[in-house]
């Protein structure tokens, strides 16, 4: 997904979670999506959750993930 990043203006950011009590490391993941992705749509932000919004059928709801960033944007530009 596209988050606001203050030099680039828009970075690429993913959202992944564990399989049962497996450890994500960060960088493993950006090796990872090097070999299957474009460059230009490597992520650069990895953030690890414990599950992903989704509807009743099983979809992932990515406007609640893009409210999500933009209230975290709102609370950084406020000093919060």
């Amino acid at each position: 997904m596209g988050v606001l990043h203050s030099y680039r203006g828009e970075t690429v950011k993913i959202f992944v979670f564990p399989k049962d009590d497996e450890q994500l490391d960060e960088k493993e993941i950006i090796e990872f999506c090097k070999g299957k992705l474009a460059k230009y749509r490597l992520p650069t932000i990895v953030e690890v959750r414990d599950e992903l919004p989704k509807t009743a059928v099983g979809k992932i709801l990515r406007r609640t993930l893009v409210d999500e960033e933009l209230k975290k944007l709102q609370m950084n530009q406020l000093g919060g």
